[in-house]
């Protein structure tokens, strides 16, 4: 069965998140073969990717990475991409690949 599944980059600028981009695919296989298939276009997806905003305070102060980092080993992260999720049309608990673009460099492991 085909599933939707996403390669998420963070774009940090200093030490705040300040834009996500993200792009789609639908594929079927192991979690494990689409996992790789994202690592793998990491870096040619990034300039193709839809931008999305980064969340704000009231003051308009971005989130920084060390806050991001302690939401996703809380497993909460997903909550700052619903905009990202509802675009895509993805379902619930989607498959993602997160890479972080610290000033301009795609922190890949591929």
């Amino acid at each position: 069965m085909n599933e939707i599944i996403l390669n998420i980059y963070l774009i940090i600028t200093g030490e705040n998140v300040v834009e996500f981009r993200a792009k789609a695919y639908e594929m079927e296989g192991g979690d494990d073969t689409k996992i790789n298939f994202l690592k793998s276009r990491a870096k040619e997806d990034f300039d193709g990717a839809y931008h999305f905003d980064a969340p704000a305070n009231a003051r308009g102060k971005f989130l920084t990475y060390r806050k991001f980092a302690k939401l996703e080993k809380q497993g909460k992260q997903f909550e700052l991409f619903e905009e990202i999720f509802s675009s895509f049309k993805v379902p619930q608990n989607p498959l993602i690949c997160v890479t972080p673009v610290l000033d301009g460099k795609i922190l890949s492991s591929e």
